[in-house]
């Protein structure tokens, strides 16, 4: 078998995380931007010129990991941290609408090294349990510096709902020095912030919600419709309503996201899209989330259901 270049390896991955993010926001997901829905500040091109942007960080990130496949980079000196920043900075620099894709990208970087690393060791055959094992290495191996690139990455992207970490609070400037001065690593700062951040949890957990319920659920979906758009719409149903949305608690207290996630299993429980009723419910759904101040907005959801699409694109399905 002919080997396969680590630079078509590399352009896989990437095709696969930007088609990934395309396919999330053209579905017209409750809450979120899509194609006839904006917010006041942040449009779909918004979200389009960022996908565009991230192109050579995800490059960058699966290059890292081809790298520690071949034993020419070891996990500490990945840099995902810096990936990161500089992936927020490229998304700012193409496009107006501010905070985009921060936790897509703090979700995507780890997946684009550990595929990197995964389809380098099987010559461009995925193996899932592989990437998953990969995955949890590169968290895991982060080290102060990437924690100090990924708060100067949150300062960049200016998210909402921003919760402050205890005895590292993002908005005091000295945080970052504290971070250094502690030697505490990124893993070690999500570890902190998991019980009530989805994209924390997923890093320090080893994507519980993306490969045990989001991954097998929508590749079911896929293979059932014809339309990779009501799919992606169902999927974001099921996992909000099993897991209320963070930043949903972040603005508007947790109770608020648990009354969400029973609504939206109430639109699965009345038959989703398959019902003239499901439909309606879905319709009303996604009325109510879209408040003036954007505080109903699950936009954790909507980065978890990007990860998502990730693996089930890297696995080989293709629109």
């Amino acid at each position: 078998m002919r080997k396969i270049s680590n630079r078509d390896i590399a352009e896989h991955v990437t095709s696969c995380l930007q088609l990934a993010i395309l396919l999330e926001i053209d579905a017209p997901k409750p809450g979120n931007v899509h194609r006839q829905a904006n917010f006041h500040k942040t449009n779909y091109e918004h979200f389009i010129a960022s996908a565009v942007a991230l192109a050579p960080s995800f490059n960058a990130a699966a290059m890292r990991g081809i790298k520690v496949a071949e034993g020419k980079l070891r996990y500490t000196h990945v840099g995902i941290g810096k990936i990161i920043k500089d992936a927020v900075k490229r998304s700012n620099s193409w496009q107006h609408g501010g905070n985009t894709l921060l936790g897509t990208i703090l979700l995507l970087s780890p997946i684009a090294t550990g595929a990197g690393e995964t389809l380098r060791e099987s010559n461009g055959i995925l193996d899932l349990p592989k990437l998953r094992a990969n995955i949890r290495v590169v968290a895991a191996s982060t080290t102060p510096e990437d924690a100090f690139a990924v708060y100067e990455a949150i300062d960049l992207a200016k998210p909402g709902g921003l919760n402050n970490v205890p005895d590292f609070d993002l908005t005091e400037p000295s945080s970052k020095q504290k971070i250094l001065k502690t030697r505490t690593t990124l893993f070690e700062l999500f570890e902190i912030s998991a019980e009530y951040d989805a994209i924390a949890h997923e890093w320090v957990k080893n994507y519980p919600v993306v490969f045990d319920t989001g991954f097998p659920f929508l590749w079911k979906e896929v293979k059932r419709r014809a339309s990779i758009k009501d799919a992606i719409v169902l999927t974001f149903l099921k996992l909000m309503s099993e897991n209320p949305d963070t930043l949903i608690a972040r603005k508007a207290g947790s109770l608020k996201a648990q009354e969400i996630a029973r609504r939206a299993r109430q639109v699965l429980d009345q038959g989703g899209l398959s019902t003239q009723k499901g439909r309606q419910a879905l319709k009303e759904l996604d009325r109510d989330l879209r408040d003036p101040e954007n505080r109903l907005n699950p936009g954790t959801t909507a980065d978890l259901i990007t990860a998502t699409l990730a693996l089930v694109i890297l696995s080989g399905y293709r629109p």
